[in-house]
Order: structure tokens, then sequence, then C-alpha cells
């Protein structure tokens, strides 16, 4: 855990993006390091549990993460929380908390009320277009006899 504040403060202070630490280990050994590089990469996705598993990701040659852990320096917003789940990580260790987070301007709250909405009643509209149509990239998948489910 040390390893993953460590990275935080690193992080912080070399202007990289928010206070967020994470590294991913297996079998007793770090495999995948991250911290936040939201503003310096300009990209909102970059946050330190999604960097950790694309390095660990890449370096461990696979898509999946399973018999992993992830040690990150504060609790998982909502989309980090979906990539740990799609990398099939065994545990999540965490120091800091969301309200911690929260207090420190870092408030996810608006994100899990939106999720539990009707897509109607969403501040960002999602509107359905040609829904038949949706279906095909689905058929061609299921054709597809050399495919690597997830």
């Amino acid at each position: 855990m040390q390893m993953a504040i460590d990275l935080a403060v690193k992080g912080v202070k070399a202007g990289d993006g928010g206070p967020f630490g994470a590294i991913v280990v297996k079998d007793g050994q770090v495999v995948g390091r991250g911290n936040n590089h939201v503003t310096s990469a300009n990209d909102p996705t970059a946050h330190a549990e999604v960097m950790a598993i694309r390095d660990a990701c890449r370096n461990l040659g696979t898509f999946q993460l399973t018999g992993c852990e992830l040690y990150t320096s504060c609790e998982p917003c909502p989309m980090c929380l979906g990539a740990i789940y799609w990398a099939r990580l065994d545990r999540v260790y965490y120091s800091a908390n969301k309200h911690t987070a929260s207090y420190h301007g870092f408030d996810d709250g608006l994100i899990y009320d939106e999720i539990a909405l009707p897509h109607e009643h969403r501040r960002i509209p999602f509107v359905p277009l040609l829904p038949e149509m949706g279906i095909v990239p689905f058929r061609e998948w299921d054709k597809k006899a050399e495919r690597i489910d997830y």
C-alpha cells in the first residue's frame, strides 16, 4: 500500500494529475504501476487504477488479471470499479475512502446517482439511434469461430 501512496504523492509533486496511485501485484511481485495522469495527458480515463491495470496487462501479455490484487491509495471511482471487474482482479485494497476524496474535491456522487436514473432523467441525454442496427456487430461476433470470449 505504501508504494501506491508514494506513487500518488510523486504524481502530485510532478504535476501529473490528481492525488491517486495504484499497483497491481501477482504472486508477491509488482506487475503494474500507475498514478493519475488526467490533467497532464488530457485524458479523463487516465486514473491511477486504470493506468496500473493497463501496465500490468502489457507486462503480463493478457487482458485479464485473474490471480492479481490491486493496491490503490483511494477507494476506486465508478469507472475504475468497472475496469477492476473487467480485468477480473482477485482483490482490491484501498487506503483513503470515497468520503475523504469527496472532501478534497473528488466527488463521484453524481456518477453514482446518474447510473441509477432512467436514461431520460440523466443530466447528459442518452438517446437510442438505429437500435435495429445495433444487433449487427453482435451477430458478427456470434458467427466468429476464432473469437476470444471475455
